[in-house]
């Protein structure tokens, strides 16, 4: 409780569930890329995740449930008590060192967040339709739902934040780590821009793709 109560506790807590949370975007997006191998490759997967109980794959859910929680209670406790040091706003601001990812951080984890939901009852529950999905064929549900256009466009936006969130949060995880030194240019950060690139781009491809009627 000490160590949670510190803001430097819930720093190291937002960076070790935050880097749990991208090694889980980086395995769902090589998962989403099947589907350019064909619909029975990718609704093989597909009923694997969500067949007869596997004792690892639970374990793998609670985890990354417990990480988002936990990385959301962090965010939003770091976020008062920034709010609650400073409660006079600065006359004059000069961002010198930030990125477009660290000014979007808090409003862009707010989306993604709501997005998250979406996506899950979008794909997962098929609670929402916006075209007739059907159960257990995640191919031809892909291919429905990003045949709309705002489906597709509420994707391709959900990504871009995306992509913003993991440029800025990977570089700040392996900082509050110990991993990486401070760099006073915020853009020399190739390992944090190369991946977060990869991932938008892995993920962004799918809906675009099926859009442009380059998946059948």
């Amino acid at each position: 409780m000490r160590f949670w109560s510190s803001t430097v506790g819930k720093k190291i807590v937002m960076a070790v569930t935050g880097l749990i949370m991208v090694g889980f975007v980086i395995l769902h997006m090589a998962g989403n890329l099947q589907i350019f191998e064909g619909a029975e490759k990718l609704n093989t997967y597909s009923a694997f995740l969500h067949g007869p109980a596997n004792e690892l794959l639970w374990v793998l859910r609670v985890i990354l449930f417990v990480s988002v929680i936990a990385h959301v209670v962090s965010a939003y406790q770091l976020t008062m008590l920034d709010r609650a040091a400073r409660p006079v706003p600065y006359a004059k601001r000069e961002l010198q060192a930030a990125t477009i990812g660290s000014r979007t951080m808090r409003w862009g984890g707010v989306a993604l967040a709501l997005f998250i939901v979406l996506h899950i009852l979008h794909f997962t529950t098929l609670t929402l339709q916006p075209a007739p999905l059907v159960v257990g064929d995640v191919y031809a549900n892909a291919l429905a739902s990003f045949q709309i256009w705002w489906v597709t466009l509420l994707y391709v936006i959900a990504m871009i934040f995306l992509g913003l969130h993991l440029y800025h949060g990977l570089w700040s995880s392996v900082r509050t780590l110990g991993f990486e030194r401070g760099r006073l240019d915020p853009f020399k950060r190739p390992v944090a821009l190369g991946l977060a690139l990869i991932i938008w781009a892995g993920f962004t491809l799918v809906p675009v793709a099926v859009y442009f009627h380059l998946v059948q």
